[in-house]
């Protein structure tokens, strides 16, 4: 049987989620077909047939599909998921909101956040807040499967020659229909799929501050930047600067946290970097129990003479 994953994209290309997924699935054995569904979608089609090892593209477009919304996009799922003994999504936002609306049709167990595929029927996931491990193995006939991102290395996003094959659209549902939207603006690389990782904590002590101390480090490095909770809740950094297990999981080449003291939330989210440094007074911090290399200074000095030596 073949797997299906389900893309994520913005009907012009691919998100990088889709390439780590696409990883997975082809751990699970068989072939593996991308979904497309969105609206004037064949430039994302296109660059999902472009992905390694992808044996088949399904482009599904209608105007419901253009804005990714939920419950048209599950609807779509659950039309061509007949074929598919695999269901994967990225653990993502989207994904999530997506993966268990196809499970509770289906009336399947979901598998979350796997890190490992075992075999076609066992996975590996992490649980309390990633401090141990489950193995999983699922009896059902479809396996709905969400996909931490940073447990799989991507596919390659070129070298594919996939065919792409048109399926009919579903009906757009009359219970929910796209209002609006309000995107960010952000010039540096996105958060998830960013190299570096610069992140500041409530030690900064305000908006200005995290600004003043954080963003001169950032543009040295060419980071992405991050928040621990406290700062997030502190006002101090934007939402979808948060890292942890109620935020966004990383796990960058580097990851540098400054003035936070490393609660077990935060170390959740990013504790799998391949390097992290950490720069905070208190010595007994937890943060330093996970650090590769551990600073223990006051920030506000810290940082600025490490920007300077950069």
């Amino acid at each position: 049987m073949a797997s299906l994953v389900v893309a994520e994209h913005d009907n012009a290309s691919i998100k990088g989620a889709t390439l780590n997924t696409v990883a997975a699935a082809l751990q699970c054995g068989g072939e593996v077909h991308v979904l497309v569904a969105g609206e004037n979608a064949q430039g994302a089609a296109a660059a999902a047939a472009a992905i390694a090892g992808v044996s088949k593209v399904l482009l599904a477009e209608g105007a419901g599909l253009g804005h990714g919304l939920a419950e048209n996009v599950a609807a779509q799922v659950l039309a061509v998921a007949g074929g598919y003994s695999h269901l994967l999504f990225p653990a993502t936002a989207s994904g999530k909101n997506i993966a268990p609306r196809v499970a509770a049709k289906l009336d399947v167990g979901q598998i979350s956040d796997i890190t490992k595929v075992e075999s076609a029927d066992t996975f590996e996931r992490p649980i309390y807040a990633g401090n141990a491990i489950a193995t999983v193995q699922s009896l059902d006939a479809t396996k709905v499967l969400t996909v931490r991102t940073t447990g799989f290395d991507a596919a390659s996003a070129t070298g594919g020659s996939a065919s792409v094959e048109k399926v009919a659209a579903v009906a757009a549902s009359p219970k929910a229909s796209f209002i609006g939207s309000e995107i960010a603006k952000n010039d540096r690389p996105e958060l998830t799929a960013a190299k570096i990782v610069v992140s500041g904590g409530r030690a900064l002590g305000s908006a200005e501050k995290f600004t003043e101390v954080m963003t001169p480090l950032a543009d040295k490095l060419g980071a992405a930047m991050g928040a621990s909770r406290a700062a997030v809740d502190a006002g101090y950094a934007p939402n979808d600067w948060q890292v942890g297990q109620t935020g966004k999981i990383v796990a960058p080449q580097l990851y540098v946290a400054c003035g936070i003291s490393g609660a077990i939330q935060h170390l959740a989210g990013m504790k799998d970097s391949k390097v992290i440094v950490a720069i905070n007074k208190d010595a007994e911090a937890p943060i330093f129990s996970v650090a590769d290399y551990g600073l223990e200074a006051d920030l506000f000095v810290a940082v600025p003479e490490l920007v300077s030596a950069l």
